[in-house]
């Protein structure tokens, strides 16, 4: 089995090598190749020296469109297996070696992974309460990093890039509905996790999701620009 790790990334120096080098020790666990790509977007920093560093390969996409960043990393893979992860994010250790375990099962399609935030408060916890609501209505499985093989990517057409928000999701959800057509279920990694940063809380205030459910509500919708830019795409890095 072999691996293709896609990071989508926009000025992210920040926080990119922190995710890479969890890459590195998941690929450490299991003695499958494992490529990682970086999907720059629009970037002005130092994140593609930093990823050119650790090795990844580099692709390019200045739209701001996530699927269509998120695609353009894919389209690049060579490996058997998809996996997504955010720039933001680190993975477990054992990650890999359990979306092997997983797929090596035939009884999975693909799936997403437990999410842990770098900090924790009660804002937090209130405003994830009212994300969580609306994935739940909209009848989200779990998200965070993504994993399937290329080929299932492939068939449902990969990430949405009519949608600039919420791709991620709505890729979940297609996924899960290929997967029951071939007796196949949508998958969590119980046993490992991604931790992903709170900037946007920092930024935005630990209460603010909680406090304007209708930014939430205006997300979800997948097609608002001017929300997806503000929290998305022209979000300002710290």
């Amino acid at each position: 089995m072999t691996f293709s790790v896609i990071v989508p990334a926009h000025n992210e120096e920040k926080f990119i090598q922190a995710c890479l080098k969890s890459i590195a020790s998941a690929r450490n666990e299991i003695t499958d190749p494992v490529e990682v790509i970086v999907a720059l977007n629009r970037c002005t920093d130092a994140t593609e020296e930093l990823a050119i560093k650790f090795g990844a390969k580099i692709v390019r996409e200045d739209e701001k469109n996530l699927s269509k960043i998120r695609n353009t990393g894919a389209k690049a893979a060579t490996g058997e297996v998809i996996a997504t992860i955010d720039a933001d994010s680190q993975m477990s250790p054992n990650t890999l070696s359990e979306i092997k375990r997983l797929l090596s099962s035939g009884k999975f399609i693909g799936g997403g992974t437990r999410i842990k935030p770098e900090r924790l408060s009660l804002g937090i916890v209130m405003s994830s309460l009212v994300i969580f609501a609306f994935a739940v209505f909209r009848r989200i499985p779990s998200a965070g990093l993504f994993w399937c093989y290329r080929h299932d990517f492939e068939v449902i057409g990969g990430f949405d890039e009519s949608l600039v928000s919420i791709e991620d999701l709505d890729f979940a959800q297609r996924l899960k509905s290929h997967g029951a057509v071939h007796g196949k279920r949508f998958g969590t990694l119980w046993k490992c996790h991604i931790i992903t940063s709170c900037r946007k809380f920092d930024h935005f205030g630990d209460w603010y999701f909680f406090k304007n459910p209708a930014i939430v509500r205006g997300l979800f919708r997948g097609t608002n620009r001017e929300l997806a830019d503000k929290f998305y795409y022209e979000f300002k890095r710290r």
